[in-house]
């Protein structure tokens, strides 16, 4: 028998195969039980927030914080759920963002993958990126759904630059690339706070702990103090620019 006709091909990977193991792969026990639990973070936070009226948000940390250990379908199955549930339970005005949570669990998962959580400051450039595709995927919805004035604190500059004269899309696009990047950078650096504040052997457990960063406990407790103070530096340089803004 002629070698070449008992030598077969190489057995080809499918697209879906890989997207099939990729899915796959972000779902563990872990998986399904943090994920209620960043919920209710996202739910919490976000209904405080916007009961203060703050300008930011600050509703995606648990997202982020399941993107990053579970990896991306978990983040952004995550980030849906969050709006869909706290738009049906709490507050109906949730329910037309969950394309951009969505999107926020998603890019944190793919920033997590090439090692954009692995110390503070790769966490900033993560959550700058994140803040970017926040911005364009909110802005449409923002200004087609509620006319560019919504139920959030930030609405307030959307408010005050329409009053100067500037475009509803101009004015829209202009508060969220203003608060978008300090709100994501935010919400990565405290999502990688709390990463940082749990043990590698409790980290293990989930689908990716490889995005996690696992130094020594000095190193990590360093980060995490790092992260935390950046943050409340990022809050005051916020409240600082907004007031200044407005009372120009």
């Amino acid at each position: 028998m002629s070698s070449v006709g008992s030598t077969s091909a190489p057995v080809q990977t499918t697209g879906r195969t890989g997207l099939v193991g990729s899915v796959r792969r972000d779902f563990n026990t872990m998986t399904w039980v943090l994920m209620p639990v960043a919920i209710a973070i996202n739910v919490a936070i976000g209904q405080i927030v916007l009961a203060l009226k703050l300008p930011v948000y600050l509703d995606s940390i648990g997202t982020v914080l399941v993107g990053v250990l579970c990896g991306p379908w978990a983040g952004a199955l995550t980030g849906l759920l969050s709006n869909l549930i706290w738009g049906i339970a709490l507050d109906p005005n949730a329910l037309p963002w969950f394309p951009v949570a969505a999107a926020i669990g998603a890019t944190a998962g793919i920033c997590a993958k090439f090692g954009l959580f692995k110390n503070w400051w790769k966490t900033a450039i993560s959550g700058f990126l994140i803040a970017i595709v926040a911005a364009i995927i909110s802005a449409p919805i923002a200004v087609l759904v509620y006319g560019g004035i919504t139920a959030s604190g930030s609405s307030m500059i959307t408010a005050f630059l329409l009053q100067t004269g500037q475009g509803l899309y101009t004015s829209v696009f202009s508060t969220n690339f203003l608060v978008e990047p300090v709100d994501k950078i935010s919400t990565a650096l405290l999502a990688f706070a709390i990463i940082e504040g749990l043990s590698a052997r409790y980290l293990a457990r989930f689908p990716r702990p490889e995005n996690a960063a696992l130094g020594a406990q000095a190193d990590r407790r360093t980060q995490l103090l790092i992260a935390v103070g950046i943050v409340i530096i990022l809050f005051l340089v916020d409240a600082f620019i907004i007031v200044n803004l407005i009372s120009d």
